[in-house]
């Protein structure tokens, strides 16, 4: 893993109007490491995102990505990302190489088929490759998704609430694609509501509140922010989440 971290900001402020959205935000996300962003609707997640992605400009503060300052280096900064929002921007009417192959051309990527072939083995999608993309599920649709945002080969990729609208088993098929970035070593900042997601994701967690990361960590040293537990012995019994899946991968068998 590199020295110098990937992301990192410094006293980053945004106001729209009379409202301060982002008060200050002082961030650092690990070369190569998954950083959970969590925070409440309206803390600011989207608005950082945006900030670090170049779609907005800051009030006043540093921000850097992947080495480049985000107001003066612009065009490098676009360079060296993939911005993922919170709904898939896929195609329907192409099929799932063709969207990838048209994302490798506007790129200018070499060989755009053969980027195409091996992103979709890389996300399972070989089967589906050949049908249109709004014949995919959800969960389908967002890993083809993220499979664009890798055309190219960028080494900071951000993922605004991946998981929004999908069902558990879509949730599952994204935390997979998510998994296999972070395997390739590429640094990913992810923002989610989903407490569950960033314990399955993230090497380290930032909380944002109210326009301010108020706690940064692993989740070992935010656990330990917590008065010690409590032993207890009961009885567990399955989550929801656990029985539908279990329900349904037995249909499927």
């Amino acid at each position: 893993m590199s020295l110098a971290p990937a992301v990192r900001t410094t006293g980053l402020t945004k106001s729209y109007r009379d409202h301060r959205v982002l008060r200050g935000v002082d961030l650092v996300v690990p070369a190569g490491s998954v950083l959970a962003l969590l925070g409440l609707n309206g803390a600011g997640k989207t608005t950082l995102v945006s900030i670090l992605s170049t779609l907005v400009h800051a009030d006043h503060g540093t921000a850097l990505v992947h080495g480049h300052d985000v107001a003066t280096a612009p065009a490098r900064v676009r360079e060296s990302i993939s911005l993922t929002g919170q709904f898939a921007a896929v195609d329907g009417v192409l099929t799932g190489r063709e969207n990838l192959v048209l994302v490798a051309r506007l790129r200018r990527v070499p060989s755009p088929g053969r980027v195409a072939d091996a992103l979709l083995t890389r996300f399972s999608l070989v089967e589906a490759g050949s049908r249109r993309a709004a014949t995919y599920s959800g969960g389908m649709r967002r890993r083809l998704d993220l499979a664009m945002s890798l055309v190219g080969d960028p080494p900071v990729v951000f993922l605004d609430e991946p998981t929004t609208g999908l069902d558990p088993q879509g949730r599952l098929e994204v935390w997979r694609a998510v998994r296999e970035l972070a395997r390739g070593g590429t640094t990913v900042l992810l923002t989610t509501q989903h407490l569950e997601e960033a314990e399955e994701l993230a090497d380290r967690v930032a909380v944002l509140h109210e326009g301010r990361i108020i706690a940064d960590g692993t989740l070992a040293e935010l656990r330990a922010m917590l008065p010690p537990t409590e032993v207890r012995y009961v009885e567990q019994q399955p989550t929801l989440e656990e029985i539908f899946l279990a329900i349904v991968e037995n249909q499927e068998s």
